[in-house]
């Protein structure tokens, strides 16, 4: 694989720059040519005329492009405005396919699909890259099906932008299609012979406590922790809404999980109701977190990426870059994250307007990321594995104070959740058996009394039963050994509920009533379900044997809930089942 990378200056110098690739390609072996366009210009008729060259010159080379917000030429962000690439393939087995598809919201999940066929009909295909539109446009659906890609195949692209980030303007084009400002075009390469490995970069680090989605639309964020959006922003971080809104918020966007993975989201305006308009879909009900990005915390991030690449001994990089991590850096310093993989081999791409990667089963778009492809021909025995550039000495050993403030932070308010977490277990547990307190299981009970209260007539029973419990004799225990061996005894029933409960009925709630009480929610268990398991616990906690207090029995009452009854009649019902068997003799179930 040999790749030639050059600005386009004027069509005098692309004509001599194809040439040379021209008389390379005849002095040695070439299976395909591919030529990637990169171009801040959406000058429409400049673009064709490239291309025409390039088609008039080279018929058989493949070429596919798109609008960027800055192209990246020899690992650094080109100072031209229309930059070239050209692949050239030297192994008879790989092999290369071009496509274009019109895309819009309407069209794009049936764009996924015959994607995917037509990837299917080509086993020989191991990676798809994409040039695509898509602002203003949801692409949840497309990249869920595009993660139904064969396993095997890398999924990875950008979409296009233009030179002003506010633009919503952007072009595709390629060898199958026209130039269309709404489009999506894919290279499809593989074969026997051809290698490619791909990772996703952030470096953006999360700070301060979780906060609760509680409210999105696509691209749209209206509330968090039920508040609007925006409130964060100006009460964490005192950014105002202003015309500086989007360059103040880059080097804090949101952090969140989706499909097992860490996804940012950065806001780029922000409205009048206090909702924040994302660079992409987010998703509803999820946990977030602000992050924070910091110079030195990111190049770690990058060389670490860059190095892992080191014994795939790559032959070309194509990187995509949001647009937001080269206003982050500045032109002068973003060449920052692209110069270790320059350094391993030739590497060319462009600023995105947001970013694709698949991660096992899921196409995730990514923003204010880096995604990162690796690409080879042949066998990497024999040869010798690359270093990457030794300017990481830079970095070794160094850590700013702003990541020392931001781990500081970010552990004061980790222990701060977990403080919170205790607290409200403690409100509801039991402190000597770890179960929960009479005031939950008996919220517990009412509000499955209230989801089974609709549409009662009759003595319809719900499939919902209560266990209720009580040691027998258990005064003696305290009066004859003492409390403490009481305790154990409590604690020893209250170990085997949870064992016996937690095999027979996973979704049942256990609570201590009262003194020597114990009550079980049973949702999902009719009254003969629910006897059987009572039957169990009456027989297992008459094998412990406790050190001083020997073996000891229990009574049971059992009941199922009615529908529409008062839960306090359904409780009321399990008590007198569990007295019943109290004054028939103990240490039996009785049904109620």
């Amino acid at each position: 694989m040999k790749q030639f990378q050059f600005d386009y200056k004027n069509d005098e110098s692309l004509v001599e720059s194809l040439k040379k690739i021209k008389q390379w390609c005849q002095s040695s072996v070439v299976s395909n040519v591919l030529f990637q366009i990169y171009t801040e210009s959406l000058d429409k008729e400049k673009l064709q005329n490239i291309c025409d060259i390039i088609k008039k010159e080279m018929p058989d080379a493949l070429y596919m492009g798109g609008s960027t917000n800055g192209n990246i030429i020899m690992g650094d962000k080109s100072r031209e405005p229309i930059s070239i690439v050209c692949t050239v393939y030297e192994y008879a087995s790989t092999r290369i396919k071009v496509l274009q598809y019109p895309l819009d919201a309407e069209k794009a999940l049936d764009v996924a699909i015959d994607l995917n066929k037509n990837v299917r009909s080509n086993p020989w295909v191991k990676s798809v890259m994409t040039f695509t539109t898509m602002r203003g446009m949801s692409m949840t659906e497309y990249c869920e099906e595009l993660g139904m890609l064969p396993k095997h195949v890398v999924f990875c692209g950008g979409g296009v932008f233009s030179r002003d980030i506010n633009d919503n303007a952007a072009v595709v084009f390629s060898s199958e299609g026209p130039i269309s400002d709404h489009a999506a075009v894919f290279l499809l390469t593989g074969g026997d012979d051809y290698y490619v490995q791909a990772l996703h970069v952030t470096g953006w680090k999360p700070l301060g406590r979780q906060l609760l989605v509680s409210k999105a639309k696509g691209a749209t964020l209206y509330e968090l922790d039920g508040k609007p959006a925006y409130e964060t922003y100006f009460k964490y971080l005192d950014i105002k809404n202003d015309d500086d809104f989007f360059f103040n918020t880059l080097e804090f966007p949101f952090l969140y999980e989706l499909n097992g993975m860490d996804i940012l989201r950065a806001p780029i305006a922000s409205g009048e109701d206090g909702s924040l308009t994302m660079t992409a879909d987010i998703a509803e009900n999820v946990n977030a977190r602000i992050a924070y990005g910091d110079p030195q915390t990111i190049l770690q991030s990058v060389y670490d990426a860059a190095e892992s690449f080191a014994d795939f001994i790559p032959e070309t990089f194509t990187v995509f870059s949001c647009a937001g991590r080269r206003t982050f850096w500045g032109d002068d310093e973003i060449g920052n994250e692209t110069e270790p993989f320059q350094s391993l081999a030739p590497t060319s791409g462009f600023y995105t307007s947001g970013e694709f990667l698949r991660t096992g089963d899921y196409v995730n778009q990514h923003n204010v990321t880096l995604v990162v492809e690796a690409q080879r021909e042949g066998d990497i025995k024999g040869k010798k594995v690359p270093d990457v550039s030794a300017s990481k000495a830079e970095f070794s050993g160094k850590v700013s104070m702003i990541k020392r403030l931001a781990t500081f932070i970010q552990a004061a308010t980790e222990e701060l959740e977990q403080a919170n977490k205790n607290l409200e277990m403690m409100a509801i547990t039991d402190g000597l058996t770890g179960l929960y307190n009479r005031t939950e299981i008996q919220h517990r009970i009412s509000v499955c009394a209230r989801e089974h209260s609709f549409g009662a007539h009759g003595r319809t029973k719900t499939g919902v039963s209560l266990v209720m419990m009580d040691i027998d004799d258990f005064k003696s225990v305290n009066d004859n050994y003492g409390h403490k061996e009481g305790d154990m005894v409590l604690k020893g029933l209250s170990k085997m509920l949870l064992d016996i409960v937690t095999e027979y009925a996973p979704d049942a709630s256990i609570g201590r009533w009262g003194g020597e009480e114990f009550m079980v929610l049973l949702p999902t268990s009719d009254i003969e379900q629910a006897t059987n398991i009572a039957e169990m616990i009456r027989v297992k906690f008459n094998e412990i044997e406790f050190k001083l207090a020997g073996r000891r029995t229990i009574s049971l009452g059992v009941t199922e809930m009615i529908a529409g009854e008062n839960s306090d009649l359904a409780c009321m019902r399990v008590d007198d089942a569990l007295y019943q068997g109290k004054r028939t003799g103990k240490n039996k179930v009785v049904q109620e």
